[in-house]
């Protein structure tokens, strides 16, 4: 889950193992103020998310992948040729997650793969459930105009 989460949001496998290595070396100093599984899985969450982040920001930006027209005219050519669940097309779809920025790549990481709700994703993120609420409807308004594009 932690390597899945690194993975997603930073985009770099080098990195996400970094990372997951970082959260699991800080979890053992904290397991102990821990109080549950529960608890650890939510603060494993966290840490990974947060973590995550971070690297992107310290790597200004450059694991996020710029898609431009010529790029989303491709995705869409694609996208007309190949089945459900094809492996290309899936590659395609996460270089158009990977050119989100990173907090909205990350509320999206969790609403989606880790399926958390907006409220679990608000704790979990420090920051409002209104806020989670936002980014995940302007998120996926930006997608769905990519798609648009990509598939129109």
């Amino acid at each position: 889950m932690v390597f899945s989460i690194a993975l997603r949001i930073a985009g770099d496998r080098g990195a996400a193992e970094e990372i997951a290595q970082d959260v699991f070396m800080e979890l053992h100093g904290t397991l102990e103020k821990l109080e549950s599984a529960e608890h650890v899985k939510y603060w494993l969450r966290k840490v990974a998310s947060h973590r995550s982040i971070d690297w992107l920001r310290r790597s200004r930006g450059a694991a996020e992948v710029a898609m431009d027209a010529a790029d989303l005219e491709q995705l869409g050519e694609l996208a007309a040729q190949c089945e459900p669940g094809d492996p290309l097309l899936n590659r395609q779809l996460q270089k158009l997650v990977a050119s989100l920025p990173p907090v909205q790549r990350s509320v999206l990481v969790l609403r989606y793969q880790e399926d958390l709700s907006p409220d679990e994703i608000a704790t979990a993120m420090e920051m409002p459930v209104a806020t989670v609420k936002s980014h995940l409807q302007r998120t996926l308004k930006l997608l769905r105009g990519k798609a648009e594009r990509m598939f129109g």
